[in-house]
C-alpha cells in the first residue's frame, strides 16, 4: 500500500527496449535462493564473471552487502525479512529497466516473497535459481560460523534452524552444490540464460 499522496508517475522518453538496444543485450533478473552456506554467492559471482567476460553489462546484489547500506535498518524478524526482499525486488526492477542483467543472491526463504518478485518483474524478465544443498552440508561448511551461533541461541530466527526455508516448487533452474562442481552449476545457469534471452 502506497502511503504517499499527491504523487504521479513520470513517463520517460527512453524505454527499457531503447536501453537494451543501446547496451546490446536483453535485461534480466537472475534470482539465487537457498540456505546460508548453500553456495549462492559463490555461484552468482562466477556466473556474473562469465557474463562480464562475454562483455555483458551486469550487477550483483548480495544479501550481506545490501544490509550494510540500503537495508541496514532491517533486522531478521519475518516482517523485516519480507521488507528486505521487497526492497531488493524493487531495486532489481529499476536496474532491469536500466537494461542490466541483474544477479540477486538472497536466502529469500518464503515462497510468497519470491513469487512477489516474479510478479514484479514478469515471467520474461525473471529466472529463479534454487541453490539446493542439504542443511547438514551447509552446517558443515558454516564459513561464517552462523549455524553454530544459531544452535547456541546467539542468533534468533535463523533460516533452517528456528525459521523455515520454503523450498521452491517450480524453480527455473536447480543446482545441487553438494554434488556438482562449481563449473557444472555455472554451465547449467549459463545454458538456461542463453535459452531465455538468446545471448
Amino acid at each position: 500500500m502506497i502511503k504517499s499522496t499527491n504523487i504521479f508517475k513520470i513517463e520517460t522518453k527512453v524505454s527499457t527496449i531503447d536501453r537494451e538496444k543501446l547496451l546490446n543485450q536483453k535485461s534480466l533478473l537472475i534470482w539465487f535462493t537457498g540456505l546460508s552456506g548453500s553456495g549462492k554467492s559463490t555461484l552468482a559471482t562466477q556466473v556474473e564473471y562469465h557474463l562480464y567476460q562475454e562483455k555483458f553489462k551486469t550487477y550483483l546484489l548480495d544479501g550481506d552487502n545490501i544490509r550494510f547500506g540500503l537495508n541496514k535498518n532491517l533486522g531478521f524478524s519475518e516482517e523485516d525479512r519480507q521488507e528486505n526482499i521487497r526492497r531488493i525486488g524493487e531495486v532489481s526492477k529499476l536496474m532491469v529497466d536500466a537494461g542490466l542483467i541483474v544477479l540477486s543472491s538472497f536466502i529469500s526463504p518464503f515462497k510468497s516473497d519470491r513469487g512477489q518478485i516474479r510478479q514484479i518483474l514478469g515471467e520474461e524478465k525473471f529466472i529463479e535459481v534454487f541453490v539446493d544443498c542439504p542443511l547438514e552440508i551447509c552446517e558443515q561448511r558454516d564459513v561464517k560460523g552462523l549455524y553454530q551461533k544459531a544452535r547456541n541461541g546467539e542468533i534468533k530466527n535463523f533460516t533452517g534452524i528456528d525459521s523455515p526455508y520454503e523450498i521452491p516448487e517450480n524453480p527455473d533452474i536447480t543446482v545441487h552444490t553438494d554434488k556438482e562442481e562449481l563449473s557444472e552449476s555455472v554451465d547449467k545457469v549459463i545454458k538456461y540464460i542463453n535459452s531465455k534471452i538468446y545471448l
